[in-house]
């Protein structure tokens, strides 16, 4: 094989990995909020890469002084492109990185919801977690506590 070809290759690999996180902003409405998120404990406020996933997802566990503790599930987004992109070039990959994290996420413990969005002026999208989503949550930091 030759350097040009090494090169590009490397180049698509190293590509193909950096697409695969996505830089992530998390705030929250109490100023001493502690978040678990999946095995991480980040500062809030705080920006921090997460993996793109297809199946899994991340589970957040956020607690401020006077509230009950607030589970759930991060809202990810689906990442069309991606799999047409996928698809075309290298199919395996699509089990992979279909769904990612938006770049910013803000929770309301004191409502129960978590806010999401694309772009820093685009406004919130509200999501409240389902029954089931924060039960699994609080058993998945059941399960980790001890």
């Amino acid at each position: 094989m030759n350097a040009i070809a090494r090169t590009a290759g490397t180049l698509c690999l190293t590509a193909a990995l950096a697409a695969c996180t996505t830089m992530t902003t998390i705030s929250s409405n109490h100023e001493q909020t502690r978040l678990s998120l999946k095995h991480t404990v980040p500062e809030v406020p705080s920006t921090l890469k997460l993996k793109d996933t297809s199946f899994g997802n991340y589970e957040f566990k956020a607690v401020a002084p006077g509230s009950d503790p607030f589970y759930g599930i991060l809202p990810l987004r689906f990442h069309g492109g991606r799999l047409a992109m996928d698809i075309l070039f290298f199919a395996p990959a699509t089990m992979f990185n279909l769904r990612g994290a938006f770049p910013f996420y803000d929770i309301d413990i004191d409502k129960g919801v978590i806010r999401y969005k694309m772009n820093a002026t685009d406004p919130w999208t509200e999501y409240t977690p389902t029954a089931a989503e924060r039960e699994r949550a609080r058993q998945f930091y059941d399960a980790t506590a001890g």
